[in-house]
């Protein structure tokens, strides 16, 4: 399901022994934008720290309860290693968190969560020592591409032939939890239009400049069809807006790799 980010942020978390706390922001990852994480506001149970919550734990999202079920118990977030989500995440603390769960590692594949598409496909990795997961995530490389959802919100687009516009929120897929399209701003041009654009079609973002550089030109975004927060994201729109750009959509691609995932019994 496509969801805004906007419908998502306030969402109670519930463990399984009691609420966490709210959604606040969401770490995706800038090259396959996936969201790796959520940040939850613990409020006064854990004396208002902020914890990240993986898209591994969800069970279920009830909107219209507005919660979100994880498999997960308070005693398990508490004793969580801590991760300040006000500074860079490294790959050695998102090891650290992943084998503290039991979690596999999600890199070193080429799909949205490595070897698949969905959270849900990967199996759990079996039990390792605390000398062996000490030592691999010694050797995990510290470059981390997890960038918060607020942090880029704001961020000026730039088209192949100047600027368009800037980001002013994102929608989510809540099953593969993947950034499906930024949402754009371009009332540089057209007051109060608002366009999806895919990450598919982002060459870069920039955190020096506080740039998005998206590989369409100005005429593309500006003529693409409006996106309306009040009205559900169909796919019949999904289909106008990449008949629109001339690019084929993601759900044919990755359906195919669900089928290839399937038959192979990986």
């Amino acid at each position: 399901m496509l969801t805004n980010v906007t419908f998502l942020k306030g969402l109670a978390i519930h463990a399984t022994d009691g609420e966490l706390g709210t959604v606040d922001q969401f770490y995706f990852d800038d090259e396959t934008w996936a969201i790796r994480y959520l940040t939850v506001e613990t409020g006064g149970w854990f004396d208002g720290r902020e914890v990240l919550i993986s898209p591994f734990s969800i069970l279920h999202t009830d909107f219209e309860a507005k919660r979100l079920d994880v498999s997960l118990t308070k005693k398990q977030v508490e004793n969580s290693p801590d991760i300040n989500t006000h500074q860079p995440v490294s790959r050695q603390q998102e090891a650290a968190y992943l084998g503290y769960y039991g979690y596999p590692f999600y890199w070193g594949g080429p799909y949205l969560w490595g070897p698949a598409y969905n959270p849900g496909f990967l199996a759990l990795p079996e039990a390792t020592s605390t000398e062996a997961m000490a030592d691999k995530i010694q050797r995990e490389s510290t470059d981390s591409h997890l960038r918060s959802t607020g942090a880029v919100t704001g961020y000026h687009v730039e088209a192949t032939d100047g600027e368009i516009g800037h980001v002013d929120g994102f929608v989510i897929d809540d099953e593969a939890w993947a950034i499906r399209y930024v949402e754009v701003a371009t009332r540089n041009w057209l007051p109060g239009k608002k366009v999806l654009v895919s990450p598919a079609w982002i060459e870069r973002v920039s955190w020096a400049d506080s740039k998005i550089y998206a590989a369409l030109s100005r005429e593309a975004i500006k003529n693409a069809p409006d996106y309306l927060l009040s009205q559900p994201l169909t796919r019949e729109y999904e289909n106008r807006l990449h008949d629109h750009y001339g690019r084929p959509p993601y759900w044919v691609h990755e359906a195919e790799h669900r089928s290839h995932f399937a038959l192979s019994g990986a």
